[in-house]
């Protein structure tokens, strides 16, 4: 239970500190979101005092010293107020985000949990057949795909299988002229669809991690005492290497699981853009592009959210499974 306070109290600390640079970045970039917005009414007629009330709705008031706007930044996040979205005004930022989240939850979750699954998958045999053909070319080709930036993986895919093949669909999430939203077949199948390359874009971009982390940790349980006793009991080849091998080597796979939560996310906010997703990175780019700090502010805040808090229930889980880590012992 201390151990779990511990930890608890470190995430919280990151948390505050992942607010805080999610409050001063976005200050740091150039324009004015207040500006950004007058600038769109195309008006003549407007006076300093409506300047100053729009400076002072969107939170960049030069008039309030910058330690008052973080306390009300601080204080409307306690709230559930994130502020107005500039781009989308008069959206609450909070409701382009409950439109968004779904999204990337869906596309994250999928490709983070198929590429678990495959690469670890991929690592137990190649580790139980080592040295074949296989062992030699498979890791190496993977690494090599892994290098490739989501951004140019996901336009490639784009091309290949969305332009010259014409497999699949290259727009946003579903088909927006013949489907309409709901808990139809016909929606799910379209977001299904629209879904496939994003998801393996995500998937090659992360499968090399998974492989090589399973397979050189079967290897070296391979040579542990209790496979070779299980071996020489005569048990069946599946039976030992999933049983015995694989059970043991995969903790540390569950330990690398919430660092590659924060990898496939960041390569998500790039994938979304590519693809037109509606998702917490599409968002993100129309909010930097419009200079819409609250939209900024609130898609950091939730990744930043989902990744500790992801990071935090993978340490319990390790815990679960590992209960040396709870009793300090090694």
């Amino acid at each position: 239970m201390r151990y779990l306070f511990r930890r608890a109290g470190f995430y919280l600390i990151a948390l505050w500190a992942a607010v805080t640079f999610n409050f001063i970045i976005p200050r740091l970039m150039p324009g004015d979101p207040a500006e950004a917005y007058i600038a769109k009414l195309q008006t003549q007629q407007i006076t300093r005092a409506q300047i100053d009330a729009i400076r002072a709705e969107f939170g960049v008031n030069p008039h309030v010293p910058i330690w008052k706007q973080y306390l009300d930044y601080l204080n409307g996040i306690l709230h559930g107020n994130l502020g107005i979205s500039t781009s989308q005004f008069p959206t609450p930022v909070g409701d382009i985000l409950k439109q968004s989240l779904p999204w990337t939850i869906g596309l994250v979750g999928a490709a983070l949990v198929l590429s678990f699954f495959i690469g670890t998958l991929i690592g137990i045999l190649i580790a139980w057949k080592r040295g074949s053909w296989y062992d030699t070319a498979v890791p190496p080709l993977l690494t090599f795909l892994s290098a490739i930036p989501y951004f140019w993986m996901a336009l490639g895919l784009v091309y290949i299988f969305g332009v010259i093949l014409n497999w699949f669909p290259t727009d946003s999430g579903y088909d927006v002229f013949n489907v309409s939203p709901g808990w139809s077949m016909d929606f799910i199948g379209s977001v299904v669809q629209h879904a496939i390359l994003p998801v393996i874009t995500l998937i090659i971009g992360s499968l090399a991690g998974w492989v090589l982390i399973m397979r050189n940790m079967m290897v070296t349980t391979l040579s542990e005492d209790y496979v070779l006793m299980a071996e020489a009991k005569g048990l069946s080849e599946r039976s030992v290497m999933f049983h015995y091998a694989a059970r043991n080597a995969i903790l540390p796979s569950i330990t690398s699981f919430s660092i590659a939560l924060g990898l496939i996310v960041s390569g998500a906010l790039l994938t979304e853009i590519v693809y037109n997703y509606p998702g917490i990175g599409y968002s993100l780019y129309k909010g930097v592009q419009s200079d819409d700090y609250a939209l900024v502010e609130g898609c950091f805040l939730v990744i930043a959210l989902a990744v500790i808090f992801a990071n935090f229930l993978f340490e319990l889980i390790y815990v679960f499974l590992d209960p040396r880590v709870r009793h300090g012992k090694k």
